[in-house]
């Protein structure tokens, strides 16, 4: 276990289950926390570089804080990281989730009120009652009914879901409809969809789906890796990813995909993979 983006341990503290596994001078269970950004950003190391992000309502693991940060791991896949203590509260568990590529939340049930922030896909919510056509937080915020789906609704078809992110900036370890990157744009549709998914490409690589054979004709849902980069398969001639060519979320013919990054000397592909739906 030497991944730091797995091993939920430092010098001071780790997981409680890590004892007699690693050193550390202390070994604790932590406390969940919930985000109350709309967006977070989940770092490598107090101050520095972002890895991932997390959405509104995610739950993290706290382990430790100091000097303003938390150190812990997302619920969604146990990414190890450091939020912004600001960006975290009291863990209330979410019901919905927002099903739309973005909404609002409203400090009354009233579409002519100034939003009170903005939400992306993914963004977790509890929902304590209704109010016309909005549902009311725990907080005491509205958000329109037609936004969310409860948390047990899954999506039939994780294309879909990628297929939301259309025109989305390319942002690199982005999560949301904000700006993503190609590995959290699988991620976002697979766990929409119910299917466990890690948080960069070479971990999604190592574990999702099945690899298929060179001449097994592209499908719906499979995913290409590339090293350091994956795309879905739309159809048997079309793919949908995140890149930096086109700085955002676009769909590219399969075969001009694969010729194109070959020839930017980024390799070519690694590997296939066919994606069962739960």
């Amino acid at each position: 276990m030497t991944d730091r983006r797995a091993l939920l341990a430092n010098a001071r503290v780790a997981a409680s289950e890590l004892e007699g596994i690693v050193e550390a001078e202390s070994y604790v269970p932590g406390t969940w926390q919930r985000v109350t950004a709309p967006v977070a950003d989940l770092l490598a190391a107090p101050g520095g570089a972002r890895d991932r992000q997390l959405l509104y309502g995610q739950r993290f693991r706290v382990l430790e804080e100091r000097d303003g940060w938390a150190f812990g791991a997302a619920a969604r896949d146990g990414y190890v990281g450091h939020v912004a203590v600001g960006d975290l509260a009291e863990d209330l568990a979410g019901t919905h989730r927002v099903a739309v590529p973005a909404t609002h939340l409203y400090p009354a049930p009233d579409l002519k009120d100034h939003e009170a922030a903005w939400l992306s896909f993914g963004s977790e919510l509890r929902v304590v009652s209704a109010s016309g056509n909005f549902f009311e937080t725990a907080e005491g915020l509205f958000v329109p009914k037609p936004h969310l789906r409860p948390l047990t609704a899954q999506f039939a078809d994780a294309v879909t879901v990628a297929q939301l992110f259309f025109g989305v900036p390319y942002l690199w370890g982005g999560d949301s409809a904000a700006g993503i990157d190609c590995s959290g744009l699988v991620q976002a549709a697979c766990l929409a969809a119910g299917i466990a998914c890690p948080g960069d490409t070479d971990q999604q690589e190592a574990a999702l789906g099945e690899t298929l054979d060179a001449g097994v004709p592209p499908a719906r849902g499979d995913l290409i890796f590339w090293k350091g980069h994956v795309a879905w398969v739309v159809d048997g001639d079309t793919l949908i990813h995140a890149n930096a060519h086109t700085m955002s979320v676009a769909y590219e013919p399969i075969d001009r995909a694969i010729a194109r990054i070959e020839a930017q000397g980024e390799g070519p592909v690694t590997r296939r993979a066919r994606v069962a739906v739960p």
